[in-house]
């Protein structure tokens, strides 16, 4: 028996904001603590506010991404990252004039009963 599992098709969730979801590992692939995914937000693009009960780690490999954190903005461009940890109102956009390619990391895995997005 192998000691490892190689990824080869990230899971394409849905969206119907523009934005590129690429599941690596989560609950697609049966691992509920944890989820990697590659994201790809468009210029323009915006999230309600929610409140998680999950941490999640963000890692910005091109553009730039606005957080919105318990009323504080942080805004994170190429090389920097941020952890987010559960139990904070946390907003995510892009309002910058070019995409926002970035990886993200949730702890348990992210699932949309534990976001607790508001409307």
């Amino acid at each position: 028996m192998k000691n490892y599992i190689v990824q080869k098709s990230p899971f394409v969730v849905p969206t119907t904001d523009g934005k590129l979801i690429e599941e690596i590992w989560g609950n697609s692939t049966g691992h509920g603590n944890i989820s990697v995914a590659h994201m790809v937000a468009p210029a323009g693009w915006s999230e309600p506010h929610q409140t998680p009960e999950f941490d999640e780690f963000t890692y910005i490999i091109s553009g730039k991404k606005e957080f919105e954190i318990d009323g504080a903005s942080v805004v994170l461009q190429k090389g920097e990252s941020i952890l987010v940890k559960k139990g904070a109102r946390v907003r995510y956009s892009n309002p910058f004039e070019e995409p926002c390619e970035y990886m993200a990391i949730c702890m348990p895995a992210f699932s949309i009963d534990l976001v607790h997005r508001e409307g």
